[in-house]
């Protein structure tokens, strides 16, 4: 058997014992796209002072040794296509580790949900909805009988009597007394027919005599001031 065969042989055996395990879980598989992102940023940190070596080199040489100046920058070339490469690669990864991290997380939280949705199942198996049903019912009757009671105890006890009429008997009443005093004091006083006595003259000059003399007292004022 030649070695291509055996080595077809030992890659097919070896996959065959992968499937029969089921595959890496999925924090195994993030782990190792995270490893080999730490090796390839690794990768790009040497690239990149690599190519800073080369560009000095071809600096260096460029008036004095024009032959090496050019192999630098050859090399300088090469490894800047290693590192775009890199780069690439590094978004690949790094697009594959974010989706693989959302389905990750994404399928713990659908376990979650229907690690809770059976909780809820057995809650509600534990009830009967014609028992509850039922139970609301009872509630509510000895609410209304309650309400009913309340009523009672609160309600006027013994006769009652119509408020409007016991208010208008009590008005009648006051007018009786009223007409009773007005009786008992002869009636309303008679209004004085005579006139009144008019001021007399003496009245009249008094006070005239007393405004005179207040606007002289005003003048003096003013001429004081």
């Amino acid at each position: 058997m030649s070695k291509i065969a055996k080595l077809f042989k030992g890659s097919s055996s070896s996959s065959k014992h992968h499937r029969s395990r089921g595959g890496p879980s999925p924090q195994e598989a993030i782990h190792k796209l995270r490893e080999t992102e730490e090796m390839l940023t690794k990768k790009q940190d040497y690239l990149e002072k690599r190519i800073e070596q080369e560009l000095m080199i071809a600096k260096k040489n460029g008036t004095k040794n024009k032959r090496a100046a050019l192999q630098a920058l050859k090399r300088k070339k090469r490894l800047e296509q290693q590192l775009t490469q890199i780069d690439g690669t590094l978004s690949t990864i790094e697009f594959q580790r974010e989706a693989l991290e959302n389905s990750h997380t994404n399928t713990e939280v659908l376990k979650n949900m229907g690690f809770a949705a059976k909780a809820m199942k057995q809650v509600h198996e534990n009830m009967d909805i014609d028992k509850i049903d039922d139970l609301m019912q009872d509630i509510t009757e000895q609410q209304d009988v309650a309400r009913e009671i309340s009523e009672v105890i609160s309600g006027p006890y013994g006769e009652t009597f119509d408020e409007d009429e016991l208010l208008a008997e009590l008005e009648e009443l006051e007018q009786e007394e009223l007409e009773d005093n007005m009786k008992s004091m002869g009636g309303l006083p008679s209004v004085p027919s005579s006139k009144l006595p008019s001021a007399g003259p003496s009245h009249r000059a008094s006070a005239k005599k007393r405004v005179e003399e207040e606007d002289d007292m005003r003048m003096l004022e003013s001429w004081a001031t």
